[in-house]
């Protein structure tokens, strides 16, 4: 994707023409929103096939390996498809969240909140449509978007108590250095060195927020990129396994199957005959 932003509309025909296509799990270079009003969507994301009707959100932020397969229900489709390069916007929660938990679709509730976010879509739409688009209206109209769903999405999936916005703060700048360092062999102790506080302290946060330890993260985050290096590239197993900062292929292999079910080989193999 050469541009910084794009709009469209997937309706019925455009079912029938993915349906047609040689629609293989691939990759972005950009992030992708989909606002789901009618119709339902088949989602490989996160190496799961999830069916999901609409009304639903889903987003898939840049290198996720995934594959869409839209569907009518009841004889309709309605699809919004957004798709923009990060440095457009903001970074979102979901844009920041997305490597480290598996909620890349969800699922809304028909209430005045969502009857809203197509309004926002086709409001997106005209302008993007005009001879000199304003990109600073259409940069605002999509953080309303964000902000629209993420409100939703607390509701459906609540945590509990509130999270204090320093909690919040300090979390991000966790992840951000996570994202520079994951490939190293590093601990919880780096991490919270890192951040001026305590491993337990940091620990508190991480299960406050999603509900996992700061190893859990890490080795979250080193999974998903191990699954990507084993279904784009032909390096052997102990070659990616190094590559990602485990010194022992028998290691790797461990936290792997631990982690997924399935050693690298076998889900190599799967994701092969999948594909």
């Amino acid at each position: 994707m050469k541009q910084l932003f794009d709009i469209y509309k997937l309706t019925e025909e455009g079912v029938r023409e993915i349906a047609a296509s040689d629609n293989e799990p691939h990759q972005h270079d950009f992030e992708e929103l989909l606002v789901g009003v009618e119709g339902s969507l088949d989602h490989f994301i996160d190496y799961e096939s999830v069916e999901i009707n609409a009304p639903f959100i889903s987003f898939v932020t840049k290198g996720k390996v995934h594959r869409v397969v839209p569907k009518l229900k009841d004889g309709k489709c309605k699809i919004w498809v957004i798709r923009f390069k990060s440095e457009f916007i903001p970074e979102t929660t979901f844009q920041l969240y997305s490597y480290y938990h598996g909620h890349a679709n969800v699922k809304m509730e028909l209430n005045g909140c969502f009857f809203r976010m197509p309004d926002l879509c086709e409001m997106i739409y005209n302008e993007k449509q005009q001879p000199e688009p304003n990109y600073a209206v259409i940069q605002h109209l999509l953080s309303a978007l964000f902000i629209m769903i993420e409100s939703e999405r607390k509701k459906l999936c609540p945590t509990g108590e509130t999270i204090q916005k320093t909690q919040n703060i300090t979390f991000k700048n966790f992840l951000k250095i996570l994202e520079e360092n994951y490939r190293r062999p590093e601990g919880v102790e780096f991490y919270a060195e890192k951040l001026f506080m305590s491993s337990r302290n940091l620990n508190l946060i991480c299960q406050n927020i999603l509900n996992q330890s700061v190893s859990e993260i890490i080795e979250t985050r080193k999974l998903i990129e191990a699954k990507n290096l084993l279904i784009t590239n032909d390096k052997t197993i102990a070659e990616i396994g190094f590559e990602l900062g485990y010194q022992e292929k028998s290691y790797f292999t461990r936290v792997f199957k631990k982690k997924s079910g399935q050693t690298p080989g076998e889900f190599r193999e799967e994701m092969r005959q999948q594909i």
